[in-house]
């Protein structure tokens, strides 16, 4: 079972003159990704009994999300609020004392035998106590179970980024797999071309640094020749999700292939992560063609 371990909350999406509330966060649309996909999957996050908590736990029972490891809390849901320019999503977040934020290492059981790899990021590790707790789940387990980290920097969220540079620089190295954007590239190492940005990365320990950049498609910096492959061309609704989908479409190629093990990564082929970014891109591509975080399911994904 891949184990998703990072926020959810609402996203409040624009639209016909007002918002609409959809469940979101990074690493939750992963987890539904995942589940749609056909993957064995299981969710690790505080889950709110208030009326957003059941939005949030529909779609992840839709998808056969395993939610074992949720604990539920009455702290209130976190909140963002959408806007949307030429497609590009922003956000505003209503975070503070949230179900979410407030988690501690106390508050995540021991992790079932059948939890085979990791996967973690998002806002999920800016903040304390929620992000020292995730840090130190992947500080517990990294050495036996592979590891899948997207920061997918926020930057607008970060109020103090020294301290939370810092959990980068722990963190990172204990990944297999580190995925960054060219804006969280730019972040981390700023005027420094993004695939430099990326060897930078790599040096401080990860098998794989997968860099994406929207229309221009998807690479892997690894300790082989670079690999990549296109972004699949579509009309885009908006963005949201875009990233997320692509990480699970990785995760589960690497997982059908066999793959997705500490022994399968560090002997991974070219090949191999060529078909990995090809159907991240290909369930991306679907994600973006419609409004919101709608992951597609797998019988999309053959049609």
């Amino acid at each position: 079972m891949i184990l998703c371990a990072g926020e959810s909350l609402i996203d409040m999406v624009p639209e016909d003159g007002a918002f609409r509330p959809l469940a979101g966060g990074a690493v939750y649309n992963t987890a539904i990704a995942l589940g749609r996909l056909g993957q064995d999957t299981g969710y690790l996050w505080p889950i709110s009994r208030d009326p957003f908590g059941d939005v949030i736990m529909r779609p992840l029972a839709e998808a056969g999300v395993n939610i074992d490891l949720c604990p539920r809390t009455d702290r209130l849901t976190t909140l963002a609020l959408v806007t949307l320019t030429n497609g590009e999503a922003l956000y505003s977040f209503y975070d503070e004392g949230s179900a979410g934020r407030m988690l501690t290492s106390d508050d995540i059981a021991p992790l079932p035998a059948s939890v085979s790899a990791l996967f973690a990021g998002g806002i999920s590790l800016v903040p304390d106590p929620c992000g020292a707790a995730i840090e130190g789940l992947i500080a517990q387990h990294h050495d036996r179970l592979p590891v899948m980290i997207d920061p997918n920097i926020r930057p607008f969220f970060i109020t103090d980024p020294d301290s939370y540079r810092a959990r980068l620089d722990r963190m990172l190295p204990m990944a297999d797999i580190v995925k960054l954007s060219s804006d969280d590239l730019e972040w981390l190492y700023p005027g420094l071309d993004p695939e430099d940005a990326a060897r930078k990365v790599l040096a401080t320990g990860p098998r794989m640094v997968l860099q994406t950049g929207g229309e221009a498609g998807a690479k892997a910096i690894w300790n082989g020749p670079t690999v990549s492959a296109p972004a699949v061309r579509t009309t885009v609704a908006d963005t949201i999700g875009a990233g997320d989908t692509f990480n699970a479409g990785v995760m589960a190629s690497f997982d059908r292939q066999g793959i997705l093990t500490k022994d399968g990564i560090a002997t991974v082929t070219a090949d191999q992560i060529h078909a990995a970014l090809t159907l991240g891109a290909k369930a991306a591509a679907i994600t973006v063609s419609r409004p919101g975080a709608n992951p597609p399911w797998a019988r999309e994904m053959s049609a």
